[in-house]
């Protein structure tokens, strides 16, 4: 009986690990899964007599071994979020870059076609057909911009839709990593074998670091699941939902929470990995800079061109109109902000642009330390950049310094009130490209010519010389009555004559003197004189004083160079450009435009070009999307090699597993022969009896 127990035991051993080899054969392509090894020992041996020793009793199954190595599916689950995170990013990234580039959907053709159309203006001030060319190919350059908003746009909600999906998934696979968490424990308290179980636990939080990047930490009770910086996602037998809502500073775009109790806790700021990781890290280096930078090229633009214009004259012999639309409209103004949700007070700010040379192109937070006074950092760094007050009086006015923080100014509430503690983001440019628009409808109303003209004296007998007048003083063309204060200045001040004085030494001294002869005077009420150097090139700064409509003095300041030598009594007059004039000035100073530094002009920076500024930005976008497919080729080979290291343990081997059928079955094959032989022996014993 003791030989057929053997026997017996030998069969048993045999036939479970022939049944596992069929399963690791059956599971070869299973994802997740371990093969698994039948374990056995000894069965306890049999005392043959005292003195003289045991007898072995055969084998007995001790385990299904489950073959897995912690550190390798550690280094298979980092892979596996790094892998889909680059992936993530690099999709997107490489979308915007192509939108940006390409000479049929990107700015830059568009932008250098407006400026060739420019100088085709300034050699033909008084062409219609090229002002009519000029018209047209503005309304294309800002249908460009405004497309290229709504694409950015299109993507931002789209990225809020892909992490509500994403999210429900995430909690789909956390409630499955906690149930699975109750089961093996409840299997392993019985004795019972959890090792596909098991397996499916790591898939599930493989699959799992697909979405988002999470650490495992095992214990007594099962995998803790945790993301960001120790956000628990799964504890023993529970799991927390995990959702995408909007954010509570900025409803356009969506923020991630983990709800413990019932109560959100925001985790965007610390999760990493994952579709969600590579998701959020493309809105925040790619798409929100983009989306401000794309609006603050059109903004300098749109500024740039209008203020130009208003310094210039039309056809019609009027003062130049904005050919773009005004950048602090009360819409745009009051779309520059809005208010954190649970703020005390009801209000909102109006924004006002001030310089649009000195816009950084970053979003900022207004904190409220009291009713009116605020203080104003700048996102993501959170560096402190100015403070102010707010006007409160009717109507209100901006109290912040001159020219603003940064090249905006919060000018009023532009509706409710507003409390101690209240927060609001600031967000200065991100709309200007989706709202510039050309407002300009008559060709004869583009104004290529410069405000002034001079012409030498019919009766000059010197040999003076002079270069045509420019008015430097830059026109605010933000504040209506200031702007037409101006101009009824410079209406005012004209005609007037440059009258040059006797000479002693080689100086020769002028007088500025209106039709009637009276002196023009300065701000201050002084007559405007000075003198100039016979024989070279001298620049007279005139600074011509007016009064407002508000009875206030105030002046312009017109510059122009007299050279050679002028004798005494020569003039040179200086009038408002008339209607029709051929003169291009303006046009010329508008087409510079294309290389002038007038973008970041602020902080000790010289600045950029709108050109130079747009290709900065579709170069920056462009070595992103680039980085972005080095990452996807690195982590998926870390990924592939991380997936072979672990399969190299855990996986299925076909060959293995049939080399190891053979030597199963010649056991089971030996254990029959045992029995047999049992059988015999004791047939032959019952018949010798």
């Amino acid at each position: 009986m003791s030989l057929i127990n053997i026997g017996l035991s030998g069969l048993n051993a045999s036939s479970a690990a022939i049944a596992t080899i069929g399963n690791n054969t059956a599971n070869v392509d299973t994802a997740g899964y371990s093969r698994q090894q039948v374990q056995t020992t000894a069965s306890t041996p049999i005392s043959i007599g005292v003195g003289i020793g045991y007898i072995g009793s055969g084998t007995t199954v001790s385990d299904v071994r489950r073959i897995y190595n912690g550190y390798l599916e550690t280094q298979l689950q980092n892979s596996t979020a790094l892998s889909a995170e680059a992936t993530a990013f690099s999709t997107q990234a490489n979308k915007i870059d192509t939108m940006l580039s390409d000479s049929t959907t990107g700015i830059a053709a568009q932008l250098a076609s407006f400026f060739t159309k420019m100088q085709s203006v300034s050699a033909s001030a008084t062409t219609s057909a090229e002002r009519s060319a000029l018209l047209t190919q503005a309304s294309a350059l800002s249908s460009r911009f405004n497309s290229i908003a709504a694409q950015l746009s299109s993507q931002n909600d789209n990225i809020n839709t892909q992490l509500k999906s994403v999210a429900d998934n995430v909690n789909t696979l956390t409630s499955t990593i906690a149930s699975l968490n109750k089961q093996i424990t409840q299997a392993s308290a019985g004795n019972t074998s959890a090792n596909s179980l098991m397996d499916s636990r790591n898939e599930a939080v493989r699959k799992l670091n697909e979405l988002i990047g999470v650490k495992v930490v095992e214990n007594n009770t099962g995998f803790d699941v945790y993301t960001g910086t120790g956000q628990s996602l799964v504890v023993a037998g529970t799991s927390y939902r995990m959702d995408a809502a909007p954010s509570s500073t900025d409803p356009t775009q969506y923020n991630l929470q983990v709800y413990y109790g019932g109560t959100p806790t925001d985790v965007t700021s610390v999760v990493t990995g994952g579709t969600i990781g590579g998701l959020l890290r493309y809105r925040s280096d790619v798409l929100t800079p983009a989306f401000n930078e794309l609006g603050r090229v059109s903004m300098v633009l749109a500024d740039q061109v209008n203020t130009q214009l208003a310094q210039g004259i039309d056809l019609k012999g009027k003062f130049g109109t904005a050919l773009f639309s005004d950048i602090n409209s009360a819409d745009a103004m009051s779309q520059r902000s809005v208010g954190k949700v649970g703020n005390t007070g009801t209000g909102n700010l109006n924004v006002a642009i001030t310089d649009s040379s000195k816009l950084t192109g970053n979003d900022y937070e207004v904190t409220f330390t009291s009713a009116s006074a605020y203080t104003v950092r700048r996102l993501p760094n959170g560096e402190s950049v100015g403070s102010g007050t707010l006007e409160t009086t009717s109507p209100p006015a901006a109290a912040t310094p001159a020219g603003g923080i940064e090249g905006f100014s919060i000018t009023s509430l532009s509706v409710g009130t507003v409390a101690a503690g209240d927060v609001f983001k600031v967000t200065p440019t991100v709309n200007g490209a989706s709202g510039i628009s050309v407002i300009m409808k008559d060709p004869q109303d583009f104004a290529a010519a410069a405000p002034l003209t001079a012409a030498a004296g019919v009766s000059n007998s010197g040999t003076g010389g002079f270069t045509q007048p420019v008015l430097t003083t830059k026109p605010d063309i933000y504040d209506s009555t200031k702007l037409l204060d101006l101009q009824n200045g410079l209406k005012g001040a004209t005609p007037m004559r440059l009258v040059m004085g006797t000479a002693s030494g080689g100086i020769q001294s002028y007088s500025l003197v209106d039709a009637q002869g009276a002196p023009v005077n300065d701000q201050s009420g002084n007559p405007i004189t000075g003198s100039i150097i016979q024989g070279q090139s001298n620049t007279l700064k005139l600074n011509i004083g007016y009064t407002d409509s508000s009875s206030t003095q105030q002046s312009f300041t017109v510059e122009m160079t007299v050279s050679g030598t002028p004798n005494a009594n020569d003039t040179f007059s200086i009038s408002l450009t008339g209607a029709g004039s051929s003169d291009n000035r303006n046009a010329t100073a508008l087409a510079g435009l294309q290389t002038a530094r007038t973008v970041g002009v602020s902080g000790g920076s010289v600045g950029t070009s709108i050109s130079s500024a747009y290709g900065q930005l579709v170069s920056t976008v462009g070595t992103q999307a680039g980085q972005g497919k080095s990452d996807v080729t690195a982590t998926d080979a870390v990924l592939a090699q991380a997936k072979t290291a672990r399969d190299g343990v855990s996986g299925v081997s076909l060959d293995e597993e049939a080399a190891n059928l053979v030597k199963y079955q010649q056991y089971y094959t030996a254990s029959s022969q045992i029995i047999k032989a049992a059988q015999t022996i004791f047939s032959t014993l019952i018949n010798s009896l």
